[in-house]
């Protein structure tokens, strides 16, 4: 939690308003009210921005997409090459991380297609592979 508290010091860029606090987002270009999900997410993007050298253009955040006609959103879609290349769930540090947020996210990737899929509350990060062929999962280190 302290790499946490330290990128919210040094790297997120607040604003008070009316009483409440806003994080600016890099990629959609405007504030949005700070909640702990929200943290995690610039979090997120930074660490593909910062270490990883993602481009904005190619991360998306709060990508809309449709399930069985139903709306939904994915927290960030990093693309590479044009495709789906990460597809991340960011939860609130508060919420552990279980098997139902596991088969939300595998099946949001069902019509994403991504090779690899992130889930973080900041506190643990579950990144794995997808193969499609074999239908399973290998866990990885870090972010590809």
């Amino acid at each position: 939690m302290h790499d946490l508290n330290f990128f919210v010091e040094k790297h997120l860029y607040l604003k008070k308003m009316k009483n409440r606090i806003y994080i600016f987002c890099v990629i959609r270009k405007k504030f949005y009210l700070f909640t702990q999900e929200e943290v995690i997410r610039q979090y997120i993007i930074f660490l593909l921005k910062q270490i990883k050298n993602y481009k904005n253009s190619n991360i998306w955040v709060e990508y809309p997409f449709k399930i069985n006609k139903l709306n939904k959103r994915i927290d960030i879609l990093v693309q590479f090459q044009r495709k789906p290349h990460i597809l991340i769930e960011c939860k609130n540090p508060k919420i552990p991380i279980t098997q139902k947020i596991f088969d939300q996210i595998s099946i949001y990737n069902k019509t994403i297609k991504a090779p690899f899929l992130m889930i973080s509350n900041g506190i643990k990060n579950f990144i794995f592979q997808v193969d499609k062929y074999k239908k399973n999962f290998s866990f990885l280190k870090q972010i590809p």
